[in-house]
């Protein structure tokens, strides 16, 4: 019985100490953001140039996320998370310190790199804490990730105001955020391969199954980043607000996001994943559809409310979907994740292409169409059952973020 009770009593506290983590990579992001202009002016590097650049993370992402399941198979799930978020931390830094296109783009890389292997270590530990509970904890940690983006956002908006050079500000946010990363660290799931268990692949293409659940990762994160980057110009062009209701919307865009995560498991528990997605979808196209047909501020900004309701925990539950997806759940989770950042990096490019041949209007009739995806194609998240795994099982368990 007290053997029971400790394991419990382990994997709460890694679940508290997952959720850290998640807040810690949502800081160095949030942190990262906010002095992109002045990232810009010390490189000395024109608009065309930034959007060149800013494509990089998304790159250095996709081709390391691969990676991450050899790196936590050779050194474990606890010592590669300590290591890639730090990295991933210690990164932030890079950025502020380049001065012309090239080394801002090979910062960037660096940047997204770190970012990519970290993101999938913490979802992978995040999906095997979650199996052993037996219950949805994948939206409360994506919502501590939106909770971290907002205080580091805060705490560079206020670095800004106050005139700081970014390379001490993210001097010191990387060393704080280094050492809260890397307590927390010590509190997950020490989870170790088996001694007959093979290395993965260094570099494997994702399973079919995770290309299935991508597909509506990839509707989500399409939504996300066109909400994100474009809430504003819409306002701001379509519906010609003052620019500080236009970025009143995309602060509420992402509070909503951010609060619907942190409320999102109670929801999956009770009603499933699939359940869940289909009514998420329903929401987004409806905020999709309020979005376009707005004639008044208030009625788009209820749209894009809607709309980051609707797709808040659609990227949890592939996460958490890919994780019990097969065998080999580090590359699963991969493949997810390279999907939703490629889909992130595609989206506000495309928005912004197809608003300059037809208008922004149109722009959103795609996404409110992608959204129409979330409804259709739900039942890819379907679960497999969970089952609690005791200290002898983890022996034997795949440890693979």
């Amino acid at each position: 019985m007290g053997k029971v009770v400790d394991e419990q009593r382990e994997v709460k506290r890694s679940r508290y100490a997952v959720a850290a983590v998640f807040a810690v990579h949502g800081a160095v992001t949030g942190s990262f953001a906010t002095r992109v202009p002045w990232i810009q002016d010390h490189a000395g590097v024109s608009a065309g140039q930034l959007g060149i650049a800013l494509a990089f993370p998304a790159l250095g992402a996709s081709v390391a996320m691969p990676l991450a399941g050899s790196i936590s198979h050779r050194f474990g799930a606890r010592n590669a998370l300590r290591g890639l978020i730090s990295l991933w931390t210690l990164s932030l830094v890079l950025p502020s310190l380049a001065p012309n296109l090239l080394t801002l783009c090979l910062a960037l890389f660096t940047y997204g790199a770190t970012a990519g292997m970290a993101d999938v270590a913490m979802n992978a530990l995040g999906v095997e804490v979650e199996n052993r509970l037996g219950r949805s904890i994948m939206s409360g940690l994506h919502g501590m990730w939106s909770a971290g983006a907002l205080v580091g956002s805060a705490a560079g908006t206020l670095a800004a105001h106050l005139g700081s050079d970014a390379r001490l500000h993210h001097v010191l946010a990387a060393a704080v955020l280094t050492v809260v990363g890397v307590l927390s660290c010590q509190w997950v799931l020490d989870l170790q391969p088996a001694e007959d268990e093979e290395p993965p692949p260094r570099f494997a293409l994702p399973p079919r199954s995770a290309l299935l659940i991508g597909a509506i990762g990839f509707c989500a994160v399409f939504a996300e980043g066109a909400s994100l980057d474009w809430s504003a110009v819409y306002l701001r062009e379509q519906l010609e607000t003052s620019a500080g209701l236009a970025a009143a919307c995309t602060t509420g865009f992402t509070l909503t996001m951010a609060v619907a995560r942190l409320a999102g498991d109670r929801i999956v528990d009770r009603f499933g994943a699939v359940r869940t997605v289909r009514a998420s979808g329903v929401f987004a196209v409806l905020g999709g559809l309020l979005i376009v047909v707005a004639d008044h501020p208030a009625v788009a900004m209820s749209g894009f409310a809607l709309m980051g309701l609707g797709i808040a925990v659609v990227v949890p539950l592939c996460f958490a979907a890919a994780g019990r997806s097969g065998s080999n759940p580090s590359l699963a989770i991969a493949g997810v994740a390279t999907i939703t950042y490629t889909s992130g990096l595609i989206a506000p490019s495309a928005i912004g292409m197809l608003a300059q041949a037809t208008s922004l209007m149109v722009s959103f009739c795609l996404v409110t169409a992608l959204s129409c995806g979330l409804v259709a194609f739900a039942g890819v998240l379907r679960p497999g059952e969970r089952t609690r795994v005791g200290r002898t099982d983890a022996a034997v368990a795949d440890p693979r973020p």
